[in-house]
């Protein structure tokens, strides 16, 4: 940039529009052409040195706070304009705000001393000054205005959001209190002890997907040395199936005391459920009868079939229809089968949680697994049959979630002594 271009860009800057052309060409000759790449710092805020500059070319950003949590943009300014004349104005010259490159710059440095000299020459150019400096501090009024408004904005945001967070805190708590109710009313529904039958050891395992579930699994008694075996459950997992499983078991209670047979048990049991049922839902059960001679008469409505074992762990054949789920029609099709557990056997009965777990390939548990595996824990009392059984599946599904209630029940027959 030549002399002439020198001058003619500083008679551009409102401050120096009036000034003679020998006081501009003075200032062209003592002013130091400087250059900044973009990022580059020209002035930091608290800082004291005694010059400023004169933008020729480019854009830079005024800004308050720098690099703390309260950094914000004042200005962003371009062509022909003054920066660090505030400090001019301070005692000790501090800068009242930072300026950085957001462009390559063109500037020329001028000195306090140079300034000084030129005030004294023209002291009409402090009134230009003075309006300079009005000028800046309304625009960085507006500025801090305009950035309190906007942080006011994200504050009322904020106090909104956590408002609602709050409210969803209140709602879940509630929930979660809720959900131990249920689960406490669940869970005492469940047996709190189990049968005692001479010759004979049981055991019973419930786990539920969730905090409350929808398998369940009760024990009747009845007259003489039997009692009532009921495996239930509801078509979905959670509160749901919970209620509507509660409620199909206080039906078995109601019809097992009135009937005989499982079968007309469960016949009379569905009646209530097609006629009480609003929700769509149903629910397999299993319902049979336990005698002292290891009888077994049981009734099927859609729940997998007992599996019964001999002594040597070969398993007694129990298969047969599946017949219909509880709840959904009245002419219901049921599989009413009897078995009878042999001395030193074992017979399962449980939910579709433990035979349809799966692994990570999608694959199933399945019965014949675990035909395979009972030998191996077999001889164990029936409640760590039970223990060991839910780790078998745990170890199958390898990780994955719970996707299902998981029940079982286990009834263990003694081996006929020589003298019985």
């Amino acid at each position: 940039m030549n002399h002439t271009d020198q001058i003619a860009l500083i008679a551009r800057a409102p401050l120096f529009a009036g000034l003679p052309h020998a006081d501009l060409e003075h200032l062209a000759d003592s002013m130091r052409p400087v250059e900044f790449a973009p990022g580059d710092l020209l002035i930091r805020e608290g800082e004291t040195d005694n010059h400023f500059f004169i933008l020729l070319d480019g854009e830079a950003e005024v800004i308050k706070a720098l690099d703390t949590p309260d950094e914000r943009s004042l200005a962003v300014r371009q062509g022909v304009t003054l920066f660090g004349e505030m400090s001019l104005f301070d005692p000790q010259g501090r800068h009242t705000a930072s300026v950085r490159a957001r462009t390559p710059l063109k500037a020329l440095e001028m000195t306090r001393q140079d300034f000084d000299a030129l005030l004294h020459r023209r002291p009409l150019l402090a009134y230009g000054m003075v309006r300079q400096m009005s000028l800046r501090l309304e625009e960085s009024e507006n500025a801090t205005i305009l950035d309190l408004r906007q942080k006011n904005r994200q504050l009322s945001q904020a106090y909104e959001e956590l408002k609602a967070a709050q409210e969803q805190i209140v709602i879940k708590e509630k929930l979660e209190k809720e959900l131990a109710i249920a689960r406490d009313i669940q869970k005492g529904i469940l047996p709190d002890r189990l049968p005692r039958l001479a010759g004979f050891d049981i055991g019973a395992l419930s786990v539920p997907a969730r905090a409350v579930g929808g398998d369940y699994y009760d024990f009747i008694p009845l007259k003489g040395k039997r009692f009532g075996l009921v495996v239930g459950d509801a078509c979905d997992k959670g509160i749901p199936a919970a209620l509507f499983i509660n409620l199909t078991n206080a039906l078995v209670h109601v019809e097992a005391g009135r009937n005989p047979s499982p079968e007309a048990a469960l016949r009379q049991v569905n009646r209530h459920l097609v006629e009480m049922n609003r929700s769509g839902m149903f629910a397999t059960l299993l319902y049979g009868i336990f005698d002292s001679e290891g009888r077994f008469d049981y009734c099927r409505a859609g729940h997998p079939h007992p599996l019964v074992f001999d002594a040597n762990f070969q398993q007694v054949e129990t298969g047969g229809g599946a017949g219909m789920a509880l709840g959904i029609l009245e002419a219901i099709t049921l599989d009413a089968r009897s078995v009878t557990l042999p001395p030193g056997g074992m017979m399962l009965v449980f939910s579709d949680g433990l035979s349809e777990a799966q692994d990570a390939g999608g694959n199933e548990f399945g019965t014949g697994r675990l035909a395979a595996i009972l030998p191996e824990f077999g001889h164990l009392p029936a409640g760590q049959v039970c223990q060991r059984v839910w780790q078998a599946v745990q170890a199958f599904s390898a990780g994955q979630p719970q996707s299902d209630d998981f029940t079982l029940i286990v009834i263990e027959r003694e081996k006929m002594t020589g003298t019985q």
